[in-house]
């Protein structure tokens, strides 16, 4: 299923704090669960989302150098926790922290994804709003050719200009 022409529009939605949106994705990122919550949250049914690309609730003010990291991150067998703005399908947007782990079989082999969603810190926010607001200026002021190699300068600017890696800025985020 491909999003047809959702127009994003202001109508924010808030995870409660006890929330938790799992889903599970096969090795090309395609949804093969979807919790009751995360039907809720992105406003599509479950016959919608089974089989969809997971990008299906990526918002357009999402850099497309965090799903790079992400990408990156799983192809090493590593878990990677990030702030993501998501998409309903009716146009509306929720905040989530998340955790997004590679699943084994019982031989060790790679299998799929799964990810955990949960509310982010509020506090952390209008942080990663800006911080993303910046990265996606960079996007498209490079154009499409250069637009990865913009963001993660700037990416790489702020955990240089912190003396941070990744890992421990998500993570001073979380915690403020």
């Amino acid at each position: 299923m491909k999003r047809k022409n959702i127009i994003p529009t202001d109508k924010e939605r808030f995870m409660r704090e006890n929330d938790f949106i799992v889903s599970k994705t096969d090795l090309t990122g395609r949804i093969t669960y979807g919790n009751e919550i995360f039907i809720e949250f992105s406003g599509y049914e479950e016959h919608e989302l089974l089989g969809a690309q997971h990008n299906i609730v990526r918002h357009p003010d999402m850099p497309r150098v965090v799903f790079k990291l992400l990408w990156d991150y799983l192809a090493e067998d590593k878990e990677i926790f990030a702030y993501v703005k998501n998409m309903s399908k009716d146009g509306g947007f929720y905040w989530v922290f998340t955790h997004v782990a590679p699943i084994f079989n019982k031989n060790k082999e790679k299998i799929g994804y799964t990810s955990v969603r949960r509310m982010p810190n509020p506090k952390a926010v209008p942080i990663v709003t800006d911080v993303y607001k910046s990265m996606l200026e960079a996007e498209k002021k490079a154009g499409a050719k250069d637009a990865m190699a913009a963001s993660g300068a700037i990416l790489g600017q702020l955990l240089q200009d912190k003396g941070v890696t990744y890992e421990q800025l998500i993570n001073v985020l979380q915690s403020l």
